[in-house]
């Protein structure tokens, strides 16, 4: 058995933390999901029964405590999509400037060009998101 001593504020952060990482694990693996990440986060807002102010952070079906739709409308898909637009834009700023560079391998004689086309490339999504990216066809 485990223990540990949080803060009603410090176990929301848990369990806001929890949520994120089994979104982030299984959101998109469908009928294949680690059903032991599940497990675990049930078992996490499980102890939302035991402390007083939480019973609209949780649901119960079929004996399964899971985060409740209240909690998952509050603005955590929010954080959660800001860090899948950064990503996003991180990964196609770099596949952008890899493709400048003609797919050359990266190593310490290109690294700082690599690095200067991505800030390029971040830079122009900050400001204007993808509306000025086009495609030859």
């Amino acid at each position: 058995m485990f223990h540990i001593d949080l803060t009603n504020k410090e176990f929301r952060r848990l369990l806001d933390m929890v949520y994120i990482g089994n979104w982030i694990l299984n959101s998109a693996r469908g009928e294949d999901r680690f059903t032991d990440y599940d497990d675990v986060e049930s078992l996490i807002f499980a102890q939302c029964l035991q402390q007083p102010g939480m019973e609209g952070l949780y649901e119960i079906h079929d004996g399964v405590v899971s985060p409740s739709s209240a909690f998952k409308d509050g603005g955590i898909h929010e954080a959660i999509m800001d860090y899948e637009d950064n990503v996003f834009y991180e990964i196609l700023a770099e596949e952008l400037a890899r493709r400048d560079m003609d797919f050359t391998p990266i190593d310490s004689s290109n690294y700082e060009e690599l690095s200067d086309r991505m800030a390029e490339y971040i830079a122009e999504f900050e400001e204007n998101g993808v509306d000025n990216i086009t495609l030859d066809k």
